[in-house]
């Protein structure tokens, strides 16, 4: 039954020939008599990616696998059918890195995978942020989006390829959803644009940056890394990604034309009561214009008074309407006429809530140095965010190590950078839980980490654990741990590159039909408040030094952002960034010179090879020994090096003088080339004999080959036994490993040298 369907399709797909053939998308005939429907993607760079449906989880609302490479993601859709009593879109995306998909074995204790990793959750973000802004307004039903990874080839990252099928999976399910989308990572080697570089490119590439973006070239997400990017290479990157995006939207198209579900309908609820929305706009609308005119207020008190403003309008509703009145439904038309007039009065007056006009930034004051005990420190207000950010120096040893999926998809085995971010509750004037990192201060760590990454020396001999603490927060407190963290690392001594800095940049639009292209007006804001993120329709925030950029990060709540308004607010961002800069520059222009009593020190030991079992000790002892007294570690660069971390430069010299007692402990005395000598046996092995020349030297071998002249497979075969002494030539230290080598063989023929019988006290 199967069999004669699918020829119909591909009879059907032949009669039009912009279904086989669409721009650089293909569709292949082979699959479909298979009945497995593929679409092909032709990148600029000749690496096709594949698109199929049908095969796999036929229970799912959507299914789709993209494969780029040897690398395949398969991602499912489900959505509930009733909807949810939020009224928010409850989406949750689960996106989840399997060592099965790499021919791996998880090394933890249970051999299976156990909680989730960072990497997997930044990853959940990124899908989470290119699906969002498409879904429906009204639409509260709760969803999940499921990523399965197939095969992981270690050339191509997951990412992006599982945006792609997500973007997949949503289309061809009966869900409402105004997509599709298309993703592209973008690299930038010599200066030029590579598309889905593979992960040896991206390690030599100076951007790494993600666009998500739909029809007509509206972008829906960025995500960028970059070694201090010029404006107009970043700008060069995104036009060719949103380009390349497009082939993926047209390829999506396709498949959903012909194998997409009817998408069903929603239950829109009832609009409320004309004459409660009246009352509500009438009670409220000139208080809501005197609150958001009063340039005095701050956070607080202008959260607290439109707050006791909406309990005013419930109860006086409820007053005249009598108990027929919902406060549940008058708060929801209240927030809606709070946004529409906030909204509004920016386009009207020009002018802020906070009285600042578009570009304005907030007061910023810094400080650093703070407590004598940190290795670096600084404090960052701007406005009423604060930041505290500290820098801990320690060794090598130290490094983040990461697991075995993400090692082969980012190429790093362990990071010597890394930033924590930490958001307590009372930041807010909020009670809240405290415990691990949640998804939210991973992703805003992980931004303000890419932000500095850039800046800070990748020789740089210690481990370098940046923390961010924000203990006032009222917009963009992910930025100012990047203008925090900067002072910090140049106050704890760090040789950055040049100072960097953050800022977040806000939008107000006005459109009409979700027609995002065609904007009737725009307003683009510097240095966005809380209230502005939230009532806004973009959180634009870029990091960088005076030369380029160094991290963006575009959440865009609006179903997509045309390209003018991208580059205009790249445009502003920049500037802004700059001036911050120069505030910054008033406390602290450079890293100190000048060494702090607490600062960490190295230093490279050589150590001859002969001495390394004094300097080791048995098993490492003295080593271990060092780092429980002295806290220093040390660990061997080369066959003759060692580096030396300690804490302080105490600690360092401390430390030297143990290691100078480990060497000079007992006196060896110095060997004669050539010369004979009388050993005593101490052990007897299978490959020849342990023996002492004398009593404070460590014993040596001597090797069956130079036992006899004759050929030996145990030295108890000449009746050799401990404790007897025989007769040694020495031939001096072997070159690599510094053992004594030693002969009796050559000593059973003419003799050459006068026998040697030296006692150490001569």
């Amino acid at each position: 039954m199967a069999a004669p369907m699918h020829r119909r399709v591909w009879r059907l797909c032949r009669s039009c020939d912009n279904v086989a053939f669409y721009g650089s998308v293909r569709v292949f005939s082979n699959t479909f008599s298979q009945g497995v429907p593929e679409v092909a993607v032709n990148f600029s760079n000749d690496r096709p990616m594949q698109l199929t449906t049908g095969k796999y989880a036929r229970f799912a609302d959507g299914c789709a696998v993209a494969q780029l490479g040897d690398t395949a993601v398969m991602v499912t859709a489900v959505s509930k059918q009733k909807p949810s009593a939020v009224p928010f879109l409850p989406l949750v995306v689960d996106y989840r890195q399997k060592a099965a998909a790499a021919g791996r074995i998880p090394t933890n204790f249970l051999r299976r995978e156990l909680g989730v990793s960072e990497k997997e959750i930044l990853t959940s973000r990124l899908i989470d942020r290119s699906l969002r802004p498409l879904f429906p307004e009204n639409f509260n039903y709760e969803t999940q989006i499921m990523c399965n990874l197939l095969s992981v080839d270690s050339v191509n990252d997951p990412d992006v390829i599982s945006i792609n099928a997500a973007s997949a999976a949503l289309s061809l399910s009966d869900i409402p959803w105004n997509g599709p989308v298309g993703a592209v990572r973008v690299g930038l080697l010599d200066n030029e644009v590579v598309i889905n570089p593979t992960r040896l490119e991206l390690t030599n590439s100076s951007l790494n940056l993600v666009v998500t973006a739909m029809r007509h070239s509206l972008v829906v997400m960025l995500e960028a890394a970059a070694e201090n990017v010029l404006l107009p290479d970043f700008q060069k990157a995104i036009k060719a990604g949103v380009k390349e995006c497009q082939q993926v939207v047209q390829a999506i198209l396709q498949l959903q034309k012909y194998y997409g579900k009817v998408k069903r309908e929603i239950e829109v609820p009832e609009p409320p009561n004309a004459d409660v929305v009246d009352s509500v706009r009438s009670f409220s609308e000139m208080r809501l214009r005197e609150i958001f005119r009063d340039h005095n207020h701050d956070k607080l008190s202008r959260d607290v008074a439109v707050s006791n403003l909406r309990t005013d309008v419930i109860e006086k509703l409820k007053h005249n309407l009598g108990d027929a009145v919902d406060g549940s439904v008058v708060n929801e038309i209240f927030n809606k006429i709070c946004k529409e007039i906030f909204r509004s009065m920016i386009f009207e007056d020009n002018v802020r809530c906070d009285g600042r006009t578009m570009d304005d930034l907030r007061n910023i004051s810094c400080q650093v140095d703070l407590y004598k005990p940190l290795h670096g420190s600084a404090l960052f207000q701007r406005g009423q965010t604060q930041v505290f950010c500290t820098v801990a120096l320690d060794s090598p040893d130290s490094a983040m190590k990461l697991d075995t999926i993400s090692m082969l998809t980012s190429g790093f085995k362990e990071k010597n950078f890394f930033l924590h971010y930490e958001f307590p509750p009372y930041a807010t004037k909020e009670i809240g839980r405290i415990g691990p990192a949640g998804r939210r201060e991973l992703g805003h760590g992980a931004l303000a980490e890419k932000g500095l990454r850039a800046v800070v020396p990748k020789d740089y001999p210690f481990t370098i654990r940046l923390t961010s603490e924000v203990l006032e927060s009222n917009g963009s407190s992910s930025m100012a741990s990047v203008c925090g963290g900067s002072l910090a690392l140049m106050d704890a001594g760090v040789p950055i590159s040049s100072p960097a800095a953050g800022v977040a940049i806000g939008l107000v639009s006005r459109y009409e039909n979700e027609d995002t292209k065609h904007m009737e007006d725009y307003r683009i804001l510097t240095d966005i408040l809380g209230i502005e993120d939230y009532m806004g329709d973009m959180d634009f925030k870029m990091a960088g030094t005076k030369k380029g950029i160094t991290a963006l990060q575009a959440d865009i709540k609006i179903p997509g952002l045309p390209l003018k308004v991208v580059m205009e607010s790249l445009l502003k961002a920049t500037e802004a960034k700059s001036r911050i800069i120069d505030i910054m520059s008033q406390t602290l222009s450079k890293h100190r010179s000048i060494k702090k009593e607490n600062w960490p020190v190295t230093e490279k030991l050589e150590i001859p090879p002969h001495k390394r079992a004094k300097f080791l000790g048995l098993g490492g002892g003295n080593l271990k020994k060092l780092m429980f007294e002295t806290g220093v570690h040390i660990n061997q660069e080369d066959d003759h090096s060692y580096l030396i971390f300690a804490p302080n430069q105490g600690a360092m010299d401390e430390a030297k003088e143990k290691i100078k007692e480990f060497l000079s402990s007992e006196r060896e005395p110095e060997l004669e080339f050539g010369a004979i000598y009388t050993a005593k046996i101490v052990e007897l092995r299978d490959i020849g004999v342990m023996v002492t020349l004398y009593s404070s030297m460590a014993p040596a071998l001597l090797h069956n080959t130079q036992l006899d002249v004759r050929n030996v497979n145990h030295p108890s075969a000449l009746g050799l036994e401990v404790g007897q002494e025989i007769k040694v030539k020495y031939f001096g230290r072997d070159p690599v490993s510094g053992l004594m080598r030693l002969s009796r063989k050559v000593l059973q023929s003419p003799a050459s040298s006068v026998v040697r019988n030296l006692d150490p006290k001569d």
